[in-house]
């Protein structure tokens, strides 16, 4: 069979799995520029995939055009007109089942990526844990690929150069004149996220640096709880709501480090290239999400020693009774040394 000339990616949802994407797609791009890939996502996304060579972005409207079972005949319809000659599922519900299966019917060629629901259910069980290192995303996606015909080398990732800042995000940060953190906060779910007395700590010692702290998030309440973070500190900005999702990833872009938890915005900063120090409560890295190119020590997790169940969910939607302070074993010290032991390195 022919190497296929354009291969259809789906991912649809959430941010930090459809982020996840960007460095496996971003290395084929340049290891196969003569292949072009069409990727089915959200439209919000739509700004991760600029940076990638011959890729074409297709906006999947789940509200009308795509909605239901018909809308899915539409959906296969419509990316029919690409020339699609396989299909790789990096998604694999049963929306994305659907469509590949038509492909399939149609004689493409198809893969999807296996999860490894088993694996990571042995990692989080209370009983028989096996608590070890699963495969981690991006090695299942290239295992997917790898189904294709293609095998994927991320041992030397590309990143794309930092943003040229626009005058309009300048007005918010000011020029860069010293080392720039952001800080992401929160999490989709509670279990995930640092208390905020806590991080209010490691906020008030970093301020005190030559530094400039951006503070990311969204929505009403969250930009409440940042702008008390915020205190009384001058070099403190508060981003959420300030700017568009594009003009985030170009200020994310210039970050010399992130700070966040097991959430999107460590994955958005890591397939820019960023440092990112990441911290675990009720989930491990250990799942398989730990952010793209990013050393262990990276990876700042509660005491295992005191809360031997941990991690006790692989997405932080599950909570154990007796495990909601977790991560109150993550000293502020340690936090704060570990952002500053980085920044003197850059």
């Amino acid at each position: 069979m022919a190497q296929p000339k354009n291969i259809l990616v789906i991912r649809l949802s959430a941010m930090g799995d459809v982020a996840m994407t960007i460095p496996v797609l971003r290395a084929f791009s340049l290891q196969y520029p003569e292949v072009k890939t069409t990727v089915v996502s959200r439209p919000f996304f739509k700004p991760f995939f600029n940076d990638i060579h011959n890729l074409t972005f297709f906006a999947i409207d789940v509200k009308k055009r795509h909605k239901g079972f018909l809308g899915l005949l539409r959906l296969y319809s419509d990316l029919k007109k690409y020339k699609i000659d396989a299909v790789a599922d990096l998604h694999n519900v049963l929306r994305s089942k659907i469509v590949r299966t038509l492909f399939a019917l149609s004689g493409k060629k198809v893969a999807a990526t296996d999860k490894g629901r088993t694996e990571k259910k042995a990692l989080t069980r209370a009983e028989n844990k096996v608590f070890k290192p699963v495969k981690s995303m991006f090695q299942r996606h290239v295992a997917t690929f790898e189904k294709l015909g293609f095998s994927i080398d991320l041992s030397l990732p590309q990143f794309p150069e930092k943003a040229i800042l626009s005058n309009e995000i300048i007005a918010t940060t000011g020029k860069k004149e010293s080392k720039w953190i952001g800080i992401a906060p929160f999490a989709q779910y509670e279990s995930k996220v640092y208390p905020q007395d806590l991080m209010q700590q490691v906020i008030d010692d970093l301020a005190k640096e030559k530094v400039k702290i951006f503070l990311f998030g969204g929505g009403k309440e969250e930009i409440e709880k940042l702008n008390a973070l915020k205190n009384e500190h001058e070099n403190v900005v508060v981003i959420a709501g300030k700017l568009n999702f594009e003009q985030e990833l170009d200020l994310i872009s210039n970050l010399d480090i992130m700070l966040s938890m097991d959430s999107g915005n460590a994955h958005i900063a890591a397939m820019l290239g960023v440092k990112v120090i990441t911290l675990w409560g009720a989930t491990h890295p250990y799942a398989g999400f730990k952010p793209f190119h990013q050393p262990d020590e990276f990876c700042i997790t509660a005491n295992r020693e005191q809360y031997p169940l941990l991690p006790t969910s692989v997405y932080g939607n599950k909570t154990v009774a007796g495990y909601e302070n977790v991560m109150r074993t993550i000293l502020p010290e340690k936090v704060v040394s570990s952002i500053q032991s980085q920044l003197t390195e850059n």
